[in-house]
């Protein structure tokens, strides 16, 4: 298996986070530049402070100037002086002072203020004649950088959080998406829709999802050949027994007529009736399997529709009793009758074969909350073994050979009850009883979720 799903995705995180690393670092050095600038007109309101200073300073009028500066400090709640002084060689070569004329005391205006350091700088604005200038110590108004902390906060943490958080939802829908579509296709193929592929739907993707998506497309078809030819040739099989079994009936039929008694006679009717019930049976679930068809829409009342059903198997099992408890009425909306009729025909007839002589069978109906009726069904028969609860709605599924054989069970009976139910928008759900037998609980909705 290749690894380019690897590599991409390495090269892809190296990459980002050095470039991360680099953008945060240009970013937040370029804003801090820019935050430590005075403001233009600050910049200039400290200029014309130093004109006015140097205008009183060369009128000579020390008192003045004196009286200018106090009442600025006051304004400004901070403080200013001005100050004159001379570069004086004490050791080292001479003749280079020209180099160190211009040197201030304080910081130029034009200068960048350190945004770190708690304490504000003293600002330097020389006059235009003589070593003197006029120190002013930054007011606090003026001072630059006021959203420095938040700004750093948000270029250094809540921006590099937010591109990474982006990055990652980038990242995790390019992996995503293409196992949503897998997922997907596993729920169209669990479902019955073997034509599903997803190695097409990735476009041009070349990596190891791409590779799984392959590999699934090659399971789905070998499966769903091995069903669909499996479901077909049971399809066939029972087709092609009806001829051989009319010919069979018509023949038992004639020699029934003349040996009316003969038990053997007797015996190869009922066979032949068990035969041709599997044979409709297999038909009907091939067909409700490969098909998976809309059947008619129409109402019906439960409550009516299970006394039928009770009556009938009360003739067929005379020797058990069914108790019931139905509501009044429980009509359900946009099914079908003949569906939901078979699929309870043969959960009770399941129920009466396992229940012994003289016990009885419980049928009850009722609502609940979500719009769905509830029938349980149960026996007093052994139960079954709580990990084969799931496997008898399997077809020809046998928990017990020698009871099954006895009891005539086919093994369709239960997995056609479920496919009928399923077809209507209804579950069936097998579970053991605490007192002993088994409960086949069947909910069907009050309006189908299955139209036509």
């Amino acid at each position: 298996m290749n690894r380019k799903l690897f590599w991409k995705l390495c090269l892809l995180i190296t990459a980002g986070i050095v470039s991360l690393f680099y953008l945060i670092n240009s970013l937040t050095i370029r804003t801090e530049e820019q935050m430590s600038m005075l403001e233009a007109s600050h910049r200039e309101e400290l200029k014309e402070w130093g004109k006015e200073a140097e205008a009183r300073f060369l009128s000579g009028n020390e008192g003045e100037l004196e009286q200018w500066l106090k009442e600025l400090q006051e304004k400004e709640n901070t403080w200013a002086t001005v100050t004159q002084y001379e570069l004086i060689h004490v050791a080292g070569e001479t003749g280079n002072e020209h180099r160190y004329i211009g040197y201030n005391l304080g910081r130029d205006v034009d200068w960048k203020v350190h945004l770190y350091f708690e304490e504000n700088p003293v600002m330097e604005i020389p006059f235009a004649t003589e070593q003197t200038s006029l120190l002013v110590l930054l007011p606090d108004r003026m001072r630059p950088g006021s959203y420095w902390k938040t700004t750093r906060l948000l270029l250094q943490i809540l921006l590099p959080m937010g591109i990474l958080a982006l990055v990652s939802v980038m990242l995790y829908r390019h992996i995503m998406h293409p196992l949503r579509k897998l997922e997907q296709a596993t729920r169209e193929f669990s479902r019955g829709n073997f034509d599903v592929r997803v190695h097409r739907q990735l476009g041009n993707r070349d990596d190891e999802i791409s590779e799984l998506a392959k590999t699934f497309d090659q399971m789905a078809t070998r499966i769903g050949e091995q069903i669909v030819n499996q479901r077909q040739l049971i399809a066939d099989l029972s087709h092609e027994l009806r001829t051989p079994l009319t010919r069979l009936d018509i023949a038992i039929e004639g020699a029934g007529a003349s040996h009316a008694d003969d038990k053997n006679i007797q015996r190869i009717q009922r066979e032949s009736v068990h035969i041709r019930r599997l044979v409709d049976d297999t038909l009907t679930l091939a067909w409700l399997d490969n098909e998976q068809p809309s059947i008619g829409i129409e109402d019906l009342d439960l409550v009516d529709l299970i006394d039928v059903i009770v009556e009938d198997a009360r003739f067929e099992f005379p020797d058990r009793t069914i108790c019931t408890h139905l509501p009044d009425s429980a009509e359900i909306r946009q099914s079908n009758h003949k569906a939901v009729g078979q699929a309870l025909e043969n959960i009770l007839r399941n129920a009466m074969r396992y229940t012994p002589k003289g016990q009885a069978v419980h049928v009850l109906l009722e609502g609940n909350t979500k719009n769905r009726f509830v029938i349980d069904i149960e026996d007093s028969g052994p139960g079954v073994p709580e990990a084969l609860l799931d496997s008898i709605f399997k077809p020809f599924f046998r928990a017990d050979q020698s009871r099954t054989s006895k009891s005539k069970n086919f093994g369709l009976g239960l997995a056609l009850a479920r496919r009928q139910l399923h077809s209507v928008g209804g579950t069936l759900e097998a579970s053991n009883r605490s007192v002993g037998g088994l409960c086949m609980r069947v909910t069907l909705p009050i309006q189908s979720l299955k139209p036509a």
